[in-house]
């Protein structure tokens, strides 16, 4: 499934684009602003970027510009939008190193065969994926070349997550993180013989290096679902999401790394917990505001069954219950949980 980053001001368009694409089969994330898009493009490796030109802030051929500067991306498709297509953007555009150029107003059609051409262009189809896919969150999969990897043993992909996480550590400090029970000589054997079986399932440059330290190969550019969930945690922070981007956001949230019961997964989960209740705390507040209610309540419900002591959250609630006549707002009133019963 190719990514496709979408960046455009206008919340209009940048829903019909996502809708289109979507429906295409694509995987598309979106930005309101380029210098969040700059950001994005930190820990989310799309196949093809779409970029209106005329935007606040900074113009659509300024960020391209940006994007070309980038080592590794001066290669990605590029596609301008804008409806005013005039000869000098066009003209300057491409001599920037865009792709194509897409004038507005366009059809779906017109859009997906611009998409579609690049992307063929680039060696890419619906049937292939280049580059590598990480999900750790409610699962423990890797996805390279456009197949699933087959681990040699469990520990191997935890030491695999464990880099990805940390980015560049000490065979002790991977020892003792995955291996706390054993002494320092059983967990150092460990290591070495978990990191020779992730090379395995992957390949042997797959792990490098230097000075006694080790760290994950920067050509293998993992797109990790993690980093892309904090990353757009940290924009809900900022409130620039709105409510349906902050329930798709809450939706992305899952259990980190299933089946593995190591320390450093515990904080990870910790602090992916935290994120999760934030960005649910964040949709309550707007739900409420944009007066859906049972909406509200139900994000609330999501965050007790995270943090049952969280009293804001049963005082949330209570009052959401109570608003719209649910007798449950008694239960929640005296703190008790139902969630056998779902609010919808």
């Amino acid at each position: 499934m190719p990514r496709i980053l979408v960046v455009d001001d206008d919340a209009a368009i940048l829903k019909l684009i996502s809708v289109i694409l979507s429906r295409a089969g694509h995987e598309v994330r979106t930005s309101s602003h380029p210098v969040e898009a700059l950001d994005l493009l930190q820990v989310f490796t799309p196949d093809l970027v779409i970029s209106d030109v005329v935007m606040p802030y900074m113009t659509g051929l300024e960020f391209l510009e940006k994007v070309r500067g980038h080592e590794k991306m001066g290669a990605l498709p590029f596609v301008l939008l804008s409806s005013h297509a005039e000869r000098g953007d066009v003209r300057r555009g491409m001599n920037l190193g865009a792709d194509d150029y897409l004038p507005k107003p366009f059809t779906p059609q017109d859009l997906t065969t611009a998409v579609d051409a690049r992307l063929r262009r680039a060696g890419l189809t619906l049937q292939g994926e280049s580059g590598m896919s990480v999900r750790g969150l409610g699962t423990a999969q890797v996805v390279w070349q456009g197949a699933p990897v087959s681990w040699v043993s469990r520990k191997a992909l935890e030491l695999f997550f464990y880099l990805l996480e940390h980015k560049e550590v000490t065979s002790w400090e991977a020892a003792e993180a995955l291996w706390p029970e054993k002494d320092e000589a059983r967990a150092s054997s460990l290591f070495h013989t978990t990191l020779h079986r992730l090379r395995r399932s992957l390949s042997g440059e797959a792990v490098v290096s230097t000075n006694r330290r080790y760290a994950l190969n920067g050509d293998l550019k993992p797109d990790y679902d993690v980093s892309r969930f904090e990353l757009l945690a940290a924009q809900a922070e900022q409130g620039t999401l709105g409510l349906e981007e902050l329930r798709e956001l809450a939706g992305l949230y899952g259990h980190f790394l299933p089946g593995a019961d190591s320390p450093w997964v515990d904080d990870v989960r910790s602090r992916l917990e935290q994120k999760q209740l934030s960005v649910l705390g964040l949709a309550a507040q707007a739900a409420t505001r944009a007066g859906r209610v049972r909406d509200a309540a139900g994000f609330h419900q999501r965050a007790l069954a995270i943090d049952p002591l969280s009293e804001p959250d049963w005082q949330g609630l209570a009052r959401a219950l109570d608003t719209i006549g649910d007798p449950r707002a008694r239960l929640a009133a005296q703190r008790e949980a139902w969630w056998a019963v779902d609010l919808d």
